[in-house]
């Protein structure tokens, strides 16, 4: 979303389609919230549709017009696949490429050939962190789940001991650092500078994942002492391959797009001249769409054509990389469609105003309500979206490097409490053959830990820059 649109955006919440007052804008958030909980726990619905319903109720409980909720809602969800429906196809490709390739696989061996046997949940969370990169979460489970329950049975290891280092550091990636959907819309909703974001989510996302991955997995092994089960071991991509990308250039590869969102960054503080050349040419090089479609290009040469792709191949890949992230893109869109009408009905000026007789900082604010969110609809997304929409007023007044930790407060409430709502809590079940009790123990105590570490590190932050 571009500086104008975040502007109007801002100027069109001052004038709200229905005049509701506060009560009747606080009942109709939760009857929306409610009816798109039930539709999806319940019914089973999609989320997808489940927003839609979700927003119309919203809507109307507020006394809004249909009509004007129904073009508010489709606002909502065109501004936002117009600004992350591209750079999530991007990042799609971007890590089928390495999967397929067996540059994921290669970034793991090397790493685990080269670790002892007492260092081998730290390097479980670096390859996380490396691989999660430009990847879904899901997409990096998978990915990672032959190594874990490898390593696990190898070594001997709990399969905690392994696994919920590689979880961590999925996990972080995904809820704080973009190019991940979630903190793109944030950034986007909130009018965040990018590279500034993703420069303070790193130093956040380290001693996050440090602690609620290798830290914590000590406790989770004694809690949860489970073998691999040997019925989850899945086929490695690499093992059909003659060859596959070196180490360097792979990990050169997957950095790329985040070394030249963070340059812009650099050369925003160094230089902040906008009309100075090389601040104008970095704010292209350093633009999301051009970061991520870059490094796809570089990769169907250092990851494709190093693993033998022909032209043909590379071409395939990069199309069964796209079917399945149109689910995804659906979601992400109805979620900023539903964030639109609550910005359009006065919710978030409705907060500013309640808020502004607490004394809650604005950051732990927007914390807390992604908190409610995520253990409302199980979506760490959606609850992304909604909470930046909520919350966007906040940002007016704030520093540079205020609203970008305004982006990360969100990112880490929206990580709390995965429980049996969330896909992410059945997909680690499933794979690493725990009960639902063991999966409360271990997965969803990690996902709190993520969401209280970060939140903390968040608030230290804010008292020094």
């Amino acid at each position: 979303m571009t500086h104008l649109s975040v502007e109007m955006l801002a100027a069109d919440a001052t004038v709200p389609i229905t005049s509701a007052g506060h009560a009747q804008l606080g009942i109709a958030v939760l009857a929306g919230i409610a009816v798109i909980v039930l539709l999806i726990t319940k019914f089973k619905l999609h989320a997808f549709l489940s927003l839609i319903i979700g927003s119309l109720v919203l809507g109307a409980v507020a006394g809004a017009p249909l009509d004007k909720v129904i073009v508010s809602f489709s606002t909502g969800l065109g501004t936002t696949v117009a600004g992350t429906g591209v750079l999530i196809a991007l990042g799609a490709i971007l890590g089928r490429l390495l999967a397929d390739s067996g540059g994921a696989d290669q970034i793991v061996d090397t790493i685990l050939a080269r670790s002892s046997r007492r260092a081998m949940p730290w390097a479980m969370v670096l390859i996380a962190g490396i691989v999660g990169l430009p990847i879904f979460f899901e997409v990096g489970i998978v990915l990672l789940i032959p190594v874990v329950l490898l390593v696990a049975k190898r070594g001997n290891f709990s399969l905690m001991r392994i696994g919920i280092p590689a979880l961590a550091g999925l996990s972080v990636m995904h809820g704080l650092i973009p190019p991940h959907p979630g903190p793109l819309v944030a950034i986007d909703a909130v009018g965040a500078n990018l590279g500034i974001t993703l420069a303070l989510g790193v130093v956040v996302a380290v001693p996050t994942a440090i602690i609620a991955g290798p830290v914590f997995s000590r406790y989770a092994a004694r809690w949860v002492d489970v073998r691999p089960p040997e019925k989850m071991i899945p086929q490695r991509a690499s093992e059909e391959l003659e060859k596959r990308p070196g180490f360097g250039i792979t990990v050169a590869t997957v950095l790329l797009p985040v070394v030249m969102m963070l340059a812009k960054a650099l050369v925003d503080v160094v230089v902040d001249d906008p009309k100075a050349g090389v601040q104008r040419v970095f704010d292209v090089v350093g633009s999301p769409l051009i970061a991520l479609l870059t490094a796809v290009i570089v990769a169907m040469f250092t990851l494709g054509r190093a693993a033998g792709f022909s032209r043909g191949r590379t071409a395939a890949t990069v199309e069964k990389s796209l079917a399945p992230i149109a689910g995804v893109v659906l979601i992400v869109g109805a979620g900023g469609g539903f964030k639109q009408t609550l910005v359009d009905c006065g919710v978030g000026q409705m907060i500013l105003d309640v808020s502004k007789g607490w004394h809650l900082s604005a950051l732990l604010l927007a914390w807390l309500i992604a908190v409610a969110i995520r253990l409302a609809t199980g979506s760490a997304t959606v609850a992304t979206i909604s909470a930046a929409g909520l919350v966007a007023p906040l940002a007016t007044d704030m520093s540079t490097t205020h609203v970008a930790l305004l982006v990360l407060a969100i990112g880490c409430g929206s990580l709390f409490f995965s429980h049996v709502n969330d896909a992410g809590f059945w997909l680690v079940k499933e794979y690493f053959g725990l009960s639902v009790g063991q999966t409360l123990k271990t997965w969803s105590v990690m996902e709190t830990l993520i969401s209280v570490v970060g939140i903390g590190c968040v608030l230290l932050l804010s008292l020094v820059v």
